[in-house]
């Protein structure tokens, strides 16, 4: 088993000779009018206590319980001879230079300075193997560390070093690091879980550190022994080394393999910092120490040692698992996370030490107790139990007046009950406040919420902010709309030429956030509704509220249904006998109130009595008097008795007010039992019954005013939150579409350019007579299909079908837009795509609604700026003319086309079917429209073409 580690003793002070008999002799003569002589035994016994317990003893028990009996002794001669003066010269415990000082602070922040160090030495001389030494170890180290905080907080002013703030500072963090050494000294013997040992030895390599640093401070003057630093520098590296190998341990067990073994490698090198260390310590410590043990080198070498060999082997281990089985990232040792500290030592106040039996044992009686007589004491004791006793017995007996009369009135119903009689008398049905207390603070909170933010600013707010979000997406829809159409147009004038992507694919996902915009738009549409009609049906009361006019509504309720003139209606007879009995009425009620006065004023009179008796007996002083009456045996009684005769006087005051009180609650209790007898059960009791039913309905009717008010504002508030959240979005996706719009407009502008330039670089062809046919065009790079020379022999039987090569390229419209009779053909273009069929026989019954028609996004709202002629009834566009083929669908019929194909004519013309039935990309040429495979969409109903330009629209 390793060697316990060292651990540091703080070194005592050493003094001179004291002599205590000259000025306590001087004292006792001049202060205390006594013989001196008297007390030569106590003198002596006092300079002997001193030279034991500060020359003769050792560090050990004995030499603490000497410290401990002196200390005290001088707690109580400091009371008894607070202006003794004594030379106390004391040395230095580390300089060894003489301090001389005639308080006896400074005697006893030394002894406290011998009694700390005589519990240090013990507590490094236990045998911690042992678990009772190690306990020992613990409690003396901390008893050592409250000593030395003592001093610091009560002796200021230090006149030698070892006193100083400063040092008793870095000692007592000395004496605490050293206590939770040994602390993680048993939890490792006991094996404890890893987590506490890593967390023990993190606070102790903490503290060691934080000395290491400190001690630096005192490098150059010489203060302290120079094993000491080497020895706080060793156990700092050592005790990091154990806190990463513990907390590598509990890395490794909780999966975090890599951090482990960081950790260890951590360990190992703090490890051998701290073996090095030890082994120079070891080498150059060849003299001995007073406050290190002989074998200090050698123990912590080998510990550190040992430290060393586990760590190494634990990191080798880890590295090897690492290496065969995790394969773990290896973390800088910096990422790693700090070790959690605990604080497991705290210091023990030396209130603590003296206050255990034993330790009063050890100090004993008080030397000079027969200085003062101890029957002086005894009798003075007695005397102030005596004056306890009086006033514990007159407080007693004007808290029991208190609670009888507070029990008599509350049981009878007077303080409730008198407001009503009151209102009798007086011939209404006021007698309190006419609005009520929690009604005035309602109307106080709403004041001034109102006059902050009001409901209507916040309701005009709400619908601003409405109508703006709603034009804004509106107004989005509308460019998208309009961008759209632009697009079509420029298709259908430039024909094939027009090579710009739809816009329905493009604006899928800004049309889907403009939907779900305006559905959480329309849904809280339903919650503003809510909340205004909430606010109207509370508005009228919230008004009637906060105007002046809410006094008259209390006062109306309260005198609706009675007469004008009298509340009491006892119908027994004439009005005469009316008044006579509210007089009699107010008769009672006014003797009533008179008698609660005098019950107020009694209990504010015994109240005064009662303090100034406190007063007269906590200033009563009569240790003059048994001083002079010490001598004369058996005349305390008398001398108390005429003593306490002083506070006769106030006694029977308090006894009158309790008197004086049960004859007023006797006067109360009659009346009262009268006054219900005379008018508790008339006509008047049950109106003022119904007047204060009446009262509650109206205050009951403002509370939920004033909750519907709060909550009118609290929706108001939340729907306030919304719109601003939806206008953020919407204003972010409105910069979105504003610039899909403008860069679409660029590349269309574009476009534009270069199909002009291609049609006015084409050669222009004279126009053939109606007798001439056009000119072929030069045949395709590859032959024609099948079905693509069945589809040249029928030209106008089928006019969903792409013409073959030969014919010419007005033939291809020839079915839908009839060439116009004056314009040359445009022979050098290639042929454009097809236009689609009015009917054939692949028609859906029931097209697929609208996903926007619900929002009336397209067919009313944004159709109306640009109004356009509805799309023939006839005409359909099918995908392909395989596709048709595909289907066997039979030929439509031939009636002339309504629309022209000179492109010119499409700049007067609505934007064209949708687009996205055909793609330039893919029916340029027959051979192209054949590898097509979207399926043609399903027809729109007739009945209304425009519909069906936005119900295709917003498929797209």
């Amino acid at each position: 088993m390793a060697p316990q580690s060292p651990m540091i003793a703080i070194p005592k002070k050493t003094t001179d000779d004291v002599d205590w008999t000259g000025p306590i002799r001087n004292l006792i003569a001049k202060s205390f009018g006594e013989n001196p002589d008297n007390y030569a035994q106590e003198c002596q016994a006092l300079q002997r206590c001193r030279q034991d317990a500060v020359k003769g003893a050792g560090s050990d028990t004995t030499g603490r319980d000497l410290l401990y009996k002196y200390f005290g002794q001088l707690e109580i001669l400091e009371m008894r001879f607070p202006e003794i003066r004594v030379n106390f010269p004391w040395h230095d415990a580390f300089t060894n230079k003489l301090t001389t000082q005639t308080s006896i602070a400074y005697e006893k922040a030394s002894v406290l300075f011998q009694i700390a160090a005589t519990h240090s030495a013990i507590a490094a001389s236990q045998n911690r193997s042992d678990p009772e030494g190690l306990k020992l170890a613990f409690y003396y180290f901390r008893t050592c560390a409250g000593m030395l905080t003592y001093i610091n907080e009560n002796f200021l002013h230090a006149p030698s070093t070892d006193l100083s703030r400063e040092v008793i500072k870095f000692l007592v963090g000395v004496i605490m690091a050293q206590a939770t050494e040994v602390f993680l000294e048993k939890c490792i013997e006991e094996k404890k879980a890893p987590t506490l040992v890593a967390k023990i030895a993190s606070q102790s390599a903490s503290m060691y550190t934080s000395l290491s640093e400190e001690v630096k401070e005192f490098m150059g003057k010489g203060i302290f022994d120079r094993n000491w630093v080497t020895l706080v520098q060793i156990k700092s590296k050592h005790f990091g080394s154990i806190a990463q190998y513990y907390r590598g341990q509990v890395d490794d067990k909780a999966g975090a393999h890599g951090d482990a073994l960081v950790r260890y490698t951590l360990a190992e090198s703090l490890a051998k910092e701290a073996n090095r260390s030890a082994a120079s310590f070891s080498a150059l410590f060849a003299h001995v120490s007073p406050t290190l043990p002989a074998d200090a080198g050698p123990s912590i070498t080998e510990r550190t040692k040992v430290q060393l060999q586990l760590s190494a082997d634990r990191k080798t281990e880890a590295e090897r698992e690492n290496d065969l089985i995790y394969n773990a990232v290896l973390p800088s040792a910096d990422a790693l996370p700090a070790i959690e500290k605990a604080v497991v030592a705290t210091p023990i106040s030396i209130q603590e030490v003296y206050r255990a039996a034993d330790v009063q044992g050890v100090i004993g009686p008080d030397i000079f107790v027969k200085l003062i007589p101890l029957s002086v004491h005894e009798s003075a004791s007695v005397y102030s139990e005596e004056k306890a006793k009086l006033v514990r017995k007159e407080v007693e007996n004007a808290e029991s007046a208190e609670v009888e009369v507070r029990s008599a009135l509350e049981v009878i119903g007077v303080q409730e009950g008198l407001a009503r009689f009151k209102a009798m008398a007086e011939g209404s049905l006021g007698g309190e406040e006419e609005i009520p207390l929690d009604v005035r603070r309602w109307r106080e909170d709403i004041t001034v919420i109102e006059d902050r933010e009001g409901i209507e600013t916040l309701l005009r707010e709400m619908a601003r902010l409405k109508e703006a979000v709603k034009a804004e997406l509106d107004g989005m829809s509308m460019d998208l709309d309009v961008e759209s159409r632009d697009c079509e147009t420029m298709r259908v004038k430039y024909d094939h030429l027009w090579t710009q992507e739809p816009s329905a694919s493009l604006t899928k996902s800004i049309r889907q956030d403009l939907k779900s915009h305006k559905s959480a738009l329309d849904a809280a549409a339903a919650s503003d509704q809510q909340v205004s009609t909430l606010w109207e049906s509370v508005k009228p009361d919230i008004r009637l509220l906060l105007s002046h006019d809410v006094e008259e509504v209390f006062r109306a309720s309260a005198q609706r249904g009675a007469p004008a003139e009298s509340l009491l209606d006892l119908d027994i007879g004439t009005e005469a006998h009316d008044e006579k009995e509210r007089a009699r009425i107010g008769q009672y009620t006014t003797e009533i109130e008179e008698r609660l006065g005098r019950l107020k004023k009694l209990a504010y009179e015994r109240g005064e009595v009662l303090k100034d008796l406190k007063d007269k007996i906590q200033a009563d002083d009569v240790s003059h008097l048994l001083l002079l009456n010490r001598r004369h045996p058996g005349v305390e009684q008398s001398l108390f008795s005429a003593e306490l005769e002083k506070f006769r006087p106030y006694q029977q005051r308090l006894g009158a007010t309790v008197h004086h009180q049960q004859a007023a609650l006797q006067e109360i209790q009659g009346l009262w039992k009268n006054l219900r007898d005379l008018a508790g059960r008339g006509p008047g009791a049950k109106k003022w019954d119904e007047r204060e039913r009446r009262k509650k309905d109206t205050v009951r009717r403002f509370s939920n005013a004033r909750d519907g008010y709060m909550e009118v504002r609290d929706g108001l508030t939340k729907g306030l939150r919304f719109y601003h959240q939806l206008t953020d979005l919407s204003a972010t996706l409105a910069l979105n579409v504003k610039s899909f719009i403008a860069d679409r407009r660029s590349e269309r502008d574009r476009l534009a350019g270069q199909a002009d330039l291609q049609q006015r670089l084409a050669v222009p062809k004279p126009s053939p007579t109606p007798a001439e046919k056009p000119r072929v065009p030069p045949p395709p790079r590859s032959p024609p299909s099948l079905d693509s020379s069945f589809a040249s022999m029928s030209l106008q039987g089928r006019k969903g079908l792409v013409s073959p090569p030969p014919k010419p390229p007005q033939a291809s419209y020839s079915s839908v837009f009839p060439p116009p009779p004056h314009q040359p053909p445009k022979a050098s273009l290639p042929p454009p795509p097809p236009p689609l069929l009015a009917h054939s026989a692949y028609t859906s019954p029931n097209p697929p609604p609208d996903p926007y028609a619900g929002l009336g996004m397209f067919g009313s709202h944004f159709s109306s700026p640009r109004p356009a002629p509805p799309v023939p009834s006839q005409q359909t566009h099918s995908a392909s003319p395989q596709r048709q083929s595909s289907l066997s669908l039979p030929p439509p019929p031939t009636p002339r086309p309504q629309y022209a194909a000179n492109p010119q004519t499409y700049n007067q013309q609505p934007p064209p079917p949708p687009w996205g039935h055909y793609s330039p990309q893919t029916q340029t040429t027959p051979q192209a429209s054949q590898h097509q495979t979207m399926p043609p969409p399903p027809p729109p109903q007739a009945q209304n073409s425009q519909q069906y330009y936005h119900q295709g629209y917003g498929r797209i």
